[in-house]
């Protein structure tokens, strides 16, 4: 009898010993990803590129209309001398005056065109899009004059892909003296 009772004691423990464990979940570290740091500037849309070609292409025909269709109502065209025209009617009614009155013809070639998302402005920019432009611009005036130089224009653009400011880097001094002759 004390086997007996020995064994009713330790039998459970035996048993339990060989009875399979269920298999533990094993907890799988969790994946650290690295988010990327953002960039103070990064290529945006090459859209923009297209948006720019297209607006030269409707100033060198002659359709002002067309140019400035893709500009805000509260758009502000500025030149590096610090002159500027505030508002799309204004803008219109500059260059429409100037290629109708003043310019002849005018053409663009050599295009480069970079365009831009600024995430983290580095000086005086505006955060969002800018399409950095550079080109040839070759313009025959009704005085007769003919000019020729490099351009540089910034254009940025709004929440709305609209044309919001304009900044172009321009020598005046040709555009004078081509215009007097």
């Amino acid at each position: 009898m004390k086997q007996l009772f020995v064994w009713a004691l330790f039998a459970p423990l035996v048993f339990s010993c060989n009875t399979p464990k269920p298999e533990e979940k094993k907890e799988e570290p969790p994946v650290v990803t690295e988010a990327k740091p953002q960039q103070p500037a990064e290529f945006a849309d090459p859209k923009y590129t297209e948006l720019g070609k297209s607006a030269l292409a409707a100033l060198t025909n002659g359709d002002v209309d067309g140019w400035v269709s893709a500009y805000a109502d509260n758009a502000v065209f500025m030149w590096n001398n610090g002159d500027s025209i505030v508002g799309k009617p204004a803008i219109t009614a500059y260059w429409k005056k100037r290629r109708t009155e003043v310019i002849d013809s005018i053409s663009f070639s050599n295009l480069i065109f970079l365009p831009l998302r600024v995430n983290q402005p580095q000086s005086i920019e505006q955060p969002g899009v800018w399409l950095l432009g550079w080109y040839r611009v070759s313009t025959k005036y009704k005085s007769g004059g003919k000019m020729t130089q490099m351009l540089h224009t910034d254009m940025h653009f709004n929440a709305n892909d609209q044309v919001d400011r304009v900044i172009q880097y321009i020598d005046r001094v040709p555009v004078n003296a081509a215009m007097k002759k």
